[in-house]
């Protein structure tokens, strides 16, 4: 068990270094400004004009880094220093959650899958941290609450995993898009790169995690069962 929770502290300190990471490479690449002056809600409309997608709208909200693309309602949400912002993160940001709108008219095949978990996620996420504790406590009266736990957070670990492509692949439309129009050549697309391989990092990491502490707790359930 010690050895657990060991990974568990290493996995949240690399998790802290990812995000450390990425917000100083957003804040950088903030501050370098396109050439041609484009702001994020101008790259993002001419990125959907340019992949024939009219139907959505890029629209402003609160906070940073809280972008991303909303398929129920067909709207690129981006943040108010990318919304407004004419630097090589807004480009990059922009471009991305565009990448999300593309998936969504090609039906991209791992995009449709991560829509079709969102409701079991939903609804798991709202009661897996009781349900395992509960089977944690009660291991030894009632051990198959614990697996049902289990079975709640492996949903999470997957949704995790399938979400993987599905930001790569955004990540790398936006980067050819990007590129095939000159919004950004040369130094700043390694920049814009760049910062999209952090922001990709991120999931990385919590998809990893996710699985290790879905082994912890089938770790757990297992010797609870030797004890029997």
């Amino acid at each position: 068990m010690n050895s657990i929770f060991l990974v568990s502290l290493i996995f949240v300190g690399i998790s802290f270094l990812v995000s450390a990471t990425l917000k100083s490479k957003f804040s950088k690449y903030s501050l370098v400004p396109l050439l041609n002056g484009l702001t994020g809600k101008e790259i993002a409309e001419k990125m959907l004009r340019d992949n024939g997608i009219y139907d959505v709208r890029v629209v402003s909200v609160e906070g940073s880094l809280t972008d991303h693309y909303n398929p129920a309602n067909k709207t690129v949400n981006l943040s108010s220093d990318v919304y407004y912002g004419n630097s090589i993160s807004a480009a990059a940001v922009a471009a991305h959650e565009c990448g999300h709108a593309v998936q969504h008219k090609t039906a991209y095949a791992w995009l449709s899958m991560r829509s079709n978990l969102v409701p079991v996620v939903q609804f798991s996420s709202g009661i897996v941290q009781w349900v395992l504790l509960a089977g944690i406590l009660m291991i030894q009266v009632f051990p198959w609450l614990l697996l049902a736990g289990i079975a709640l957070f492996a949903a999470t670990t997957i949704f995790s995993f399938i979400t993987l492509p599905v930001e790569f692949d955004a990540s790398n439309r936006a980067l050819a898009w990007l590129n095939r129009t000159n919004i950004v050549a040369g130094k700043q697309h390694d920049q814009a790169k760049d910062a999209l391989k952090w922001a990709a990092m991120t999931y990385v990491v919590a998809a990893i995690a996710s699985l290790v502490t879905l082994i912890q707790y089938i770790f757990i359930f297992l010797a609870g069962r030797n004890r029997e």
